[in-house]
């Protein structure tokens, strides 16, 4: 059991945070989708000014500016409430954490613009926002009933464990994100123009950096699909019994299957406007299903029970 008690304030307010994070996801992918990161070309006003004229890539920009300070303001909030409120030191330190990083997101977003679109800049912005996700994903996960009286489950004994192949699987999807921004802020989104094959071949001439980002990205997309698989996998095998874990493993599999397919829209349209954001979004949503089925393992499995037989060997020894 925890040391701390359920409050369904705080919990609904923290899944209201980050319901509006992964919106402010979108929104941000919208820009770039749209070509309109510099339909502003100042930072932290628009044109001079607080509320700009709407139109064309105006609204796209100085709207995702508008949502990200709404976000801000949601995420001092929620800091502040799991200070004052929150028992567990290492959840108000997450709430401190969030708020940190909307802060230097919020930093990153204003540099893009001033330094007119660096790609390492652009690539810093994409993936503090994914931290930023997680980071508010993992606080509305935590402070969730569920969470709170949870018990253990039955032990966590593959090799490797649940938690540490569904922590595997967080890693590389972040990494996959990280090259897929690279790719996206880089131009290369259509290096290599057919799908599912390269130039017609499984491994296509490296001729430019941006082919090897575009074969990079798809070379990833591979890893995070048999990562994510195996963690399924195992949780549908071994603990399909456990509550709060099946559920996820079919989400994971099913937002794989709908990525896979974004993907091969986007070539297909040629990087049409709805394919391409809900891409970043769908990718986004895989890395935070993947934190949460490997947060449940390691609080809900319980570790593996010690073999008799070493445990009298040990005994007998000392």
């Amino acid at each position: 059991m925890s040391d701390s008690t359920y409050n369904r304030g705080l919990h609904a307010y923290a899944v209201t945070v980050a319901v509006a994070t992964g919106c402010l996801l979108f929104i941000g992918g919208l820009v770039t989708s749209t070509g309109s990161a510099l339909a502003v070309p100042d930072w932290p006003l628009s044109f001079g000014q607080v509320f700009p004229r709407m139109t064309g890539g105006v609204l796209f920009e100085h709207g995702h500016r508008l949502a990200a300070s709404t976000v801000g303001v949601l995420t001092v909030i929620l800091a502040v409430w799991l200070v004052r409120a929150e028992r567990r030191r290492w959840v108000r330190r997450l709430g401190i954490g969030a708020l940190l990083a909307v802060v230097t997101q919020g930093a990153l977003g204003g540099l893009t613009v001033l330094l007119k679109l660096p790609v390492a800049v652009s690539v810093a912005h994409a993936g503090v926002a994914e931290i930023f996700f997680c980071l508010t994903v993992t606080i509305a996960l935590v402070t969730s009933r569920g969470w709170l009286e949870a018990v253990d489950g039955a032990a966590d004994d593959g090799a490797p464990s649940l938690a540490t192949l569904a922590a595997t699987t967080v890693g590389v999807a972040y990494l996959q994100i990280l090259v897929g921004a690279l790719m996206r802020h880089s131009g290369a989104g259509l290096a290599i123009p057919d799908f599912p094959l390269s130039f017609g071949r499984l491994v296509p001439p490296i001729t430019s950096p941006l082919v090897l980002y575009a074969y990079a990205h798809r070379v990833g997309a591979l890893a995070v699909s048999l990562c994510a698989l195996w963690t399924a996998g195992r949780i549908l095998r071994r603990h399909a019994g456990v509550p709060g874990l099946t559920r996820p493993a079919l989400i994971l599999v099913a937002l794989l299957a709908f990525q896979v397919f974004l993907g091969a829209a986007i070539i297909w349209t040629r990087k049409a406007v709805m394919p391409t954001t809900t891409h970043v979004v769908s990718g986004a949503l895989i890395l935070a299903t993947s934190l949460v089925i490997a947060l449940r393992a390691r609080h809900r499995l319980a570790a593996p029970a010690a073999d008799p037989a070493a445990a009298a060997l040990t005994s007998t020894a000392a």
